[in-house]
């Protein structure tokens, strides 16, 4: 297929797709695998906004501008076994003789000398077309969806309710904001945990977007209506997931008024970004966006004070009995900065659930069938609960996934394995792949959330 015609089938801006299948467009699977996972990433099903090439988290981004993506393409179509191509936020910037052996791909993310590593900095760079912000898995090509961020989340519910409620979820509230890229994984997460679930989003089509996908089972956009529902499940002992048009904060100010304390409350707003991610209190979605445009920095001043406001709240419903976590996305030091001098009075997700499972070795293991056809992650999972039938905790996890878990762009699953486990999981695969039982290869990714793999103070590396 030439390269123009490739474009035309499975890159024309703003509609992105990967191929699928067995045969090669690019010279080797070495590089068909990333101009597969590329496109994956900026699918409709996958990405937030394909049309700004943003996959997740407000603004994680897989390339840096249109005319980036097509020379990618064009390079990896080109390039053979003994060429690496170097990637800089999001734009190829070099093709460097290598060998067989060497990574196909190298990339680089967001990187900045720390006496430039601000906000203000990066946007100047960014706004001159310089820059991007590739979140995690954005700008790695390794996003799978929300399934992605869906079995870290299910496992630190499943700690919580061993740490806190004896193992049981069963009758319990959880209550978070945000259900974007990142958050929208929250509602499954917490039913397949056994748990009722309440979520609230400004955005509605965010929630749509889990409605579609089976991630939540019920949207609404009034406050009693949502309440009435979750109550009657918890009382049932029943799992249910609600999707809430509104502000969290201002929800959760009504939780207190009512004397409504949740069992377990976190929060994955957009929060790391006060500009581009969060909605400020008071403002309609339009009227953000517009705000964003005109007057960012007193949209970032809006951002922060609402963010003190909202962490308030939670720091009172923490005094009333609430289980209360931040969940990575560094709301506490944004409220902090806001003015909520207490913001830092409940821990983070990774010191209270998921440091323990560190210390085993524990990680995230995430794969994708690059054939495009769900059977072959079936036989994967099936044969790592061949290979690993004495691990309950996983059999029930991959049981509960291919029952629950839609799959978004190039099928795919994730889970997490113990030192020494992903390698036997990777030969396994190369077993497949050998004899057949899959149809084409299968990339194999990790994520931020590793042992070891990042220092972020307020997250991975907090206390």
């Amino acid at each position: 297929m030439k390269y123009s015609e490739f474009i035309d089938t499975y890159a024309r801006h703003p509609v992105y797709r990967a191929p699928t299948g067995s045969r090669l467009h690019a010279k080797s699977w070495q590089t068909e695998a990333p101009l597969r996972m590329l496109l994956n990433n900026l699918h409709a099903e996958v990405a937030e906004d394909p049309a700004n090439l943003i996959v997740y988290g407000g603004t994680g981004q897989a390339a840096r501008n249109p005319e980036a993506v097509k020379e990618i393409i064009r390079l990896l179509l080109e390039m053979d076994e003994h060429h690496s191509l170097l990637v800089q936020s999001g734009k190829p910037i070099g093709l460097i003789r290598s060998h067989p052996s060497a990574p196909r791909v190298l990339i680089a993310n967001s990187n900045l000398v720390p006496a430039w590593a601000n906000w203000t900095h990066f946007e100047e760079l960014k706004a001159r077309g310089l820059m991007m912000y590739g979140q995690m898995t954005a700008g790695s090509w390794i996003y799978i969806g929300s399934q992605g961020i869906l079995q870290g989340t299910w496992e630190t519910f499943v700690e919580c309710g061993k740490k806190y409620f004896n193992g049981d979820l069963k009758h319990r509230l959880i209550v978070s904001g945000g259900l974007g890229g990142m958050g929208g994984a929250q509602p499954l997460a917490a039913t397949m945990a056994g748990a009722c679930f309440l979520g609230v989003d400004v955005d509605p089509e965010r929630i749509q977007k889990r409605l579609q996908t089976k991630y939540i089972d019920r949207m609404t956009a009034d406050y009693e209506e949502a309440k009435r529902w979750v109550l009657a499940a918890c009382e049932k002992g029943e799992t249910l997931s609600v999707g809430l048009v509104g502000d969290i904060g201002d929800v959760l100010e009504r939780l207190l008024r009512d004397k409504l304390t949740p069992d377990i409350l976190t929060d994955q707003t957009s929060a790391h970004d006060p500009v581009n991610g969060y909605v400020p209190n008071g403002l309609s979605l339009q009227e953000a966006l517009a705000l964003r445009r005109s007057d960012p920095e007193k949209y970032k001043e809006r951002s922060l004070k609402s963010m003190a406001r909202h962490v308030g709240f939670m720091l009172q419903l923490k005094e009333r009995g609430s289980v209360t976590f931040d969940y990575g996305n560094n709301l506490r030091e944004l409220a902090r900065q806001g003015g909520e001098a207490r913001a830092f009075d409940y821990n983070g997700f990774i010191p209270e659930f998921i440091r323990p499972l560190f210390c085993e070795g524990q990680g995230p293991f995430r794969w994708v069938a690059l054939s495009g056809d769900p059977e072959d992650i079936y036989a994967t999972d099936q044969a790592l609960m061949e290979l690993f039938r004495d691990n309950a905790h996983l059999l029930h996890w991959l049981t509960e996934a291919r029952k629950k878990v839609a799959f978004q762009g190039l099928p795919s699953r994730i889970c997490w394995l113990g030192m020494g486990d992903r390698e036997k999981a990777g030969l396994l695969f190369n077993e497949l792949v050998k004899s057949g039982r899959v149809k084409a290869p299968i990339v194999i990714g990790r994520d931020h959330l590793d042992c070891g793999s990042v220092a972020s103070p307020n997250r991975e590396t907090e206390a």
